[in-house]
Formats: C-alpha cells, sequence, structure tokens
C-alpha cells in the first residue's frame, strides 16, 4: 500500500470517527438510551455531569484498550496503541456532536425517537466509512477481536455477549447510582443495538465500491 493510499484511508477513517461521533451525540441527546459500546459511558455522564460525554467516552475506551493488553500480553502489538489518539479524538468528535444536537428541540417523545433513529443512521454511516478505510480497529470492536482470538469463539458470538455485557454493566450501575432506578439505559439501546449493524451494511455494501476505487487511484 503506498502511503498516498493509507494516508486516504486515515482521512476517511477520521471522517467516519467524526460521524460516528455526531451519531452517538443524537442518540445521547434523544435522552432514550445510546448504543450497548457507549452505555457505561452515558450512565457515568448522567452521575457525573460535570464530566462531558465526550470524555468518559474516551476514559470507557482506554479501559477498553486496557483489557486488551490484559488479554493479548506479548500478543498486543505496539501499532494497537493508535486506538489512544483515536479514542481522544472520538471523544472530541462526540462533545462537538453534542454541541450541535444541542439547537435541537427534544419535547416530546417523538421527538427523542427522530433523534434515536436520526442518531442510528448518522452512527451507521460513521462506522461505515471507518470499515471501508480497513487501517485499524476502534477499541470496542478491537477487544472483541481479542476475546475472540484468545478464546477461539466467532467474532459475531463474542460480539453480541460483549454487547450484552456493556448493557448489564451499565445497568447494574445506574440501579446502584440512581436509587435502583434504570437510568441511561432504555429502550433506545435495545433499538440501536438491533438496527446499527443493518444500517452499516446498508451503508457499507452502497459505498464499497466507489470510496476503495478511490483510495486505490494513485493520484499523479
Amino acid at each position: 500500500m503506498s502511503k498516498k493510499e493509507l494516508a486516504k484511508r486515515y482521512a476517511l477513517f477520521i471522517v467516519g470517527l467524526f460521524f460516528a461521533g455526531v451519531g452517538i451525540a443524537f442518540t445521547k441527546r434523544g435522552e432514550l438510551g445510546v448504543s450497548p459500546i457507549s452505555s457505561v459511558a452515558n450512565v457515568m455522564s448522567i452521575k457525573f455531569s460535570s464530566i462531558t460525554m465526550g470524555t468518559w467516552l474516551i476514559i470507557w475506551n482506554c479501559v477498553l484498550i486496557l483489557g486488551q493488553i490484559v488479554i493479548l500480553k506479548k500478543d498486543f502489538k505496539l501499532y494497537q496503541l493508535m486506538q489512544v489518539p483515536i479514542s481522544f479524538l472520538f471523544g472530541y468528535f462526540t462533545d462537538l456532536g453534542m454541541r450541535i444536537a444541542s439547537f435541537i428541540p427534544v419535547s416530546n417523545y417523538f421527538s427523542r425517537l427522530l433523534m434515536l433513529f436520526g442518531g442510528i443512521v448518522i452512527l451507521g454511516f460513521g462506522i461505515s466509512l471507518s470499515v471501508i478505510a480497513d487501517v485499524i480497529l476502534n477499541s470496542g470492536e478491537a477487544i472483541v477481536k481479542a476475546i475472540a482470538d484468545k478464546t477461539g469463539f466467532q467474532f459475531g458470538n463474542v460480539k453480541i455477549a460483549f454487547d450484552i455485557g456493556c448493557v448489564t454493566a451499565a445497568v447494574i450501575m445506574s440501579l446502584v447510582f440512581f436509587d435502583m432506578k434504570i437510568v441511561g439505559a432504555r429502550e433506545g439501546t435495545f433499538i440501536s443495538a438491533l438496527l446499527t449493524g443493518f444500517t452499516v451494511k446498508f451503508f457499507t455494501k452502497r459505498l464499497k465500491g466507489k470510496l476503495t476505487k478511490l483510495l486505490t487511484h494513485n493520484l499523479p
């Protein structure tokens, strides 16, 4: 792979990261729950509101990176530390998305649903760009791969189990922090879990061919 192609792929990855962050922000603004992987950070951001959602996502992603190091040990490659700056960038994009979303009124349940579904579409679009860029996994996908590699279980099955674990942890934290009330992990979390994969497949199928040609075309 040429340096120009690699640079273009990372540029596309960053664009995808931006849309993914904005997508998370829109679902957060809807207050019906965010994606499973972000649910722990969402509960923490509600409990400790002086720290932004983006910052909590940075902290959570760094925890997931540490988890990879513990799981993989000597098999953890140095280049995988690229996940750290990516996590900071994703957190920044999420907070930027929160500022953008703050101007959109959410006065009733219907408007919250619109924010949720809009966020899922934006998130799916962003993830599809990152998938097509094919340069590095984000920390959520990377820890799933690490577990799958070490256990021998299929990636898809580990992903489902990991998402369930994230939501379970978020619910338990919510019950502890908010006097046995479930806060931050609602119906939107499960809707996001069901629909995000479909939106990623939808956009990837339609964009992969054109974007791959753009990425592999050598500029003079």
